[in-house]
């Protein structure tokens, strides 16, 4: 039996992929479970799992193509393998769609002789036509619509998950002000092209990861009015600290100071709630969370990850250790899974492990903060009027400005200066 294996919806919203690598070949006897291809997402880079025991017919793509959810992906011959042996099979009268269950690091797929809808967040063109358009705006943005007489339907949207801004709708209308002429995008000039034969100027296409890094970015910062306090702490005494347990735990965990200024950073979240808070724009509603599931952004050759911590509260100090060995190895590895990149509720990244000393974080919307961890350098400082050499840790917290003030911003940092300053302070509040 032929069957047309179609690229599966694996949720998230992922609606295609990068075919990076195929991982069988055309007239290759398979089993179900086995991975068909390793595909690149805007996640992650997963392998795809076959639905189905046969030989493989043929493939339906290059390596290199991109393949969109519900695209013919690979046909499996399900009756006969290679060596003509047969398989019984029992075949339905009606064609049916079937929903099996898969071995592969994606979970579900659904497997179908018919094609498969994308997921619930993208709509084709044909069900977008046979029902009303839901357009994701503010009522603002609706009322200047209407006041432009610019169809909001017709706009395209840059805010959060496609949310169509105020910004949306002025330069639509304003694009429809301007000859047609003028609304041609100009074409590469003969200096530019010059320049290329030369070989002083070279076009890199963005991977999907550093697309994603990119949008993620500009909704962030063109969404969430930024505001960044920073300050230095003594950290003195936990630099001694760290270095006593550090050398008796060497065979269990490399211990360094990120596990002890995440559980500080624990403590003034439950002290200052709206820093682990997420603004519902369409509600105006600001959205509590009472879970701590901790963002640690780590620097990898495909870009910025941000692998995430589940119930960071709940952990000590050695397991979060343990916990943030683990999760940077495997995206440094390019090993993450997708429940590993979601749920974040605060981000934390750590510039100060590659130099870095002071830096303005940009948030990891839709989360209401992020804290910039610097280097810790030996520094004068006046203690006790006395000038005396410590560590100092330089730390940038970044904040929505429209829900967290100023005040609590540096609240929340002497909260940590507090902490950080004497550990068994934190590890008692901890």
């Amino acid at each position: 039996m032929r069957f047309e294996f179609q690229f599966p919806d694996i949720g998230e919203g992922i609606v295609e992929g990068n075919l990076m690598k195929w991982l069988v070949k055309e007239g290759e006897d398979i089993e179900e479970g086995q991975s068909l291809a390793e595909v690149e997402t805007d996640k992650v880079t997963t392998e795809i799992p076959s639905p189905r025991t046969g030989k493989v017919l043929e493939l339906k793509a290059e390596e290199g193509d991109v393949v969109n959810v519900g695209d013919v992906f690979v046909v499996i011959d399900t009756v006969g393998k290679a060596d003509g042996t047969d398989e019984k099979e029992e075949l339905s009268e009606k064609k049916e769609v079937v929903k099996e269950e898969t071995a592969g690091v994606v979970g579900e797929v659904i497997a179908s002789s018919e094609e498969i809808p994308p997921s619930t967040e993208v709509e084709d063109d044909i069900s977008a036509k046979s029902k009303k358009v839901k357009v994701l705006a503010t009522p603002v943005a609706r009322k200047l619509a209407k006041d432009l007489g610019v169809d909001i339907t017709k706009v395209k949207g840059t805010g959060p998950n496609g949310r169509v801004m105020k910004e949306d709708i002025r330069k639509t209308k304003e694009a429809k002000s301007k000859p047609e002429e003028e609304r041609k995008a100009p074409e590469i000039g003969h200096k530019e092209s010059t320049l290329i034969e030369k070989g002083k100027i070279k076009r890199i296409p963005l991977t999907r990861i550093r697309k994603t890094i990119a949008e993620q970015m500009a909704t962030s910062r063109f969404t969430i009015p930024h505001t960044t306090a920073m300050n230095e702490i003594d950290v003195t005494e936990l630099y001694e600290f760290r270095k006593k347990y550090k050398e008796k735990l060497k065979e269990e965990v490399n211990l360094t100071f990120l596990p002890f200024i995440l559980k500080a950073v624990i403590v003034a979240l439950k002290e200052f709630p709206e820093f682990n808070s997420e603004f519902d724009e369409e509600k105006d509603e600001l959205i509590l969370k009472y879970f701590y599931n901790i963002g640690i952004a780590t620097d990898t050759e495909r870009g910025l990850v941000v692998p995430v911590i589940e119930d960071a509260d709940k952990k000590s100090i050695v397991e979060i250790a343990k916990a943030i060995q683990g999760l940077s190895n495997r995206a440094k590895n390019n090993r993450m899974e997708l429940h590993e990149l979601k749920g974040g509720t605060f981000s934390i990244t750590n510039y100060g492990s590659i130099g870095g000393h002071f830096g303005i974080p940009i948030i990891n919307y839709p989360e209401s903060a992020i804290l910039g961890v610097g280097r810790i350098v030996k520094k004068p400082i006046v203690k006790d009027d006395q000038i005396v050499i410590a560590r100092m840790l330089p730390l940038s917290l970044s904040y929505d400005h429209r829900i967290v003030d100023g005040a609590s911003g540096a609240r929340f940092l002497n909260i940590l200066s507090r902490l950080l300053k004497e550990p068994e302070i934190l590890l008692l509040k901890s």
